[in-house]
């Protein structure tokens, strides 16, 4: 059953945790504000690798990186975009699955009409209060396909409390 990774929102901050998570995946699909090429390098040694630009990634090293792709893994179609409010493809009439965002840094999971839209939320610098997350797909043979959001345990910042070790949230979708 092929593990798909999604990450977003690196904003050049590669971390430790989200290197563990990532590890052993099938495809790591990156939904943009990547922050330079050694975050896609990194990334890459690991998985084979998917990558949107986001609204930050405007220096020439990102230039040929897409606004939006599709990409078909296992026998589901995903397609990812960094801003939701960018998505111009109607997913239900070129039969993709899954719509994969970011920009928002605020995970989040919900199904329309069929369409799993997943934001795995930001694995870079926090943001306000939102959580440090991740997400995976899971793909069965049938074409099943079993999302889930991760936050990730990271050290507080200096003079911050701690938060929660990990509190992942699990969810289905055919």
């Amino acid at each position: 059953m092929p593990r798909i990774a999604l990450i977003s929102d690196t904003h050049n901050l590669l971390r430790p945790e989200a290197l563990a998570f990532l590890a052993g995946c099938d495809h790591i699909v990156h939904c943009g504000d990547i922050g330079g090429p050694e975050i896609l390098a990194r990334l890459a040694v690991i998985a084979p690798l998917s990558v949107v630009r986001g609204n930050n990634d405007a220096a020439p090293w990102a230039a040929d990186i897409p606004v939006s792709l599709t990409v078909v893994l296992g026998s589901v179609a995903v397609h990812a975009v960094h801003d939701i409010a960018d998505l111009h493809l109607g997913p239900e009439d070129a039969g993709v699955r899954v719509v994969v965002s970011g920009h928002s840094h605020k995970p989040s999971m919900v199904e329309r009409d069929g369409v799993l839209f997943i934001n795995p939320g930001s694995a870079g610098p926090r943001r306000f209060s939102l959580p440090i997350s991740v997400a995976e797909l899971q793909i069965d043979d049938d074409g099943r396909v079993t999302p889930r959001l991760v936050t990730l345990a990271v050290p507080p910042a200096p003079g911050r409390r701690q938060r929660p070790a990990v509190s992942p949230s699990s969810s289905s979708s055919s």
